[in-house]
């Protein structure tokens, strides 16, 4: 299932959807909830997740959706998927609770392991990027698409996308390493955007995150010229293990900055 225009606009549409019921809870008293790990839960989490996975069954009846709200799924039966959908409802969940914007809806199609689609939006900007490697990397306006492409060459002084909720010894040892760099505060997937549209040069990760969180981002940047790698320069890849946790990586908007690391 090659990803096409017809099946990027209907995806986008389920977005788009899904940031309209979080919208309608953002501006209320919502309760927040704790999962097992510790994590938030809000009731705009759930709403867009079911939103989403009544959409997606919609559109593609044949292809499972993994949901960071989903319950949990067999590992050998998961591991069978070729094809499937990763969906983070709301990615940046902590920044929803602060109430300061910086969340998105992500949705990525994954094709043996490759994230191959993905669709981005900030639900209080109404911003939506979209990319596959198929048919190019853009952020829509309205209904207008603007192609947008990762800054290559990266020139002095560079831009590194550093979290508001996650900074540790080994992320500032990055932003150290390279002088005179800008540090850009920036939450959730919209930092894979920013790479995707040139505004920023790299985002260096290091402690867990899940694979929710970075496919539809990585498929967008890969789209626009970049890459998100492993410690050892090897592309992510998807539903290849037994757990969910990514381990560290980078994401580059010029691959040529890795040997500067």
């Amino acid at each position: 299932m090659r990803a096409n225009e017809a099946l990027r606009d209907a995806v986008i549409a389920i977005v788009r959807e899904a940031a309209g019921e979080i919208l309608s809870i953002y501006d209320s008293q919502f309760a927040v909830q704790h999962k097992d790990d510790a994590s938030p839960l809000t009731a705009a989490d759930l709403a867009a997740h079911r939103c989403i996975v009544a959409g997606l069954h919609a559109l593609t009846p044949d292809v499972p959706v993994l949901s960071e709200e989903s319950k949990a799924i067999d590992i050998a039966k998961r591991r069978q998927w070729r094809r499937f959908w990763l969906v983070d409802p709301l990615d940046g969940t902590r920044e929803f609770i602060k109430r300061n914007g910086e969340f998105t809806v992500n949705i990525a199609l994954i094709e043996d392991g490759v994230a191959t689609l993905g669709v981005i939006q900030q639900p209080t900007t109404g911003a939506l990027w979209h990319g596959a490697p198929s048919l190019g990397a853009f952020r829509r306006e309205g209904d207008v698409d603007v192609a947008i492409h990762a800054r290559i060459p990266a020139l002095p002084p560079l831009r590194i996308a550093a979290s508001r909720s996650h900074r540790d010894a080994r992320t500032q040892a990055v932003i150290n390493a390279l002088p005179g760099s800008e540090v850009v505060g920036c939450g959730s997937s919209l930092k894979f955007c920013r790479i995707a549209e040139g505004v920023i040069d790299l985002y260096p990760r290091f402690g867990p995150t899940s694979e929710w969180d970075t496919a539809a981002g990585q498929a967008i940047l890969e789209a626009a010229g970049g890459m998100v790698l492993d410690p050892h320069g090897r592309p992510f890849r998807y539903n290849q293990r037994d757990t969910l946790l990514n381990g560290d990586f980078i994401a580059l908007g010029d691959i040529a900055l890795r040997e500067c690391l």
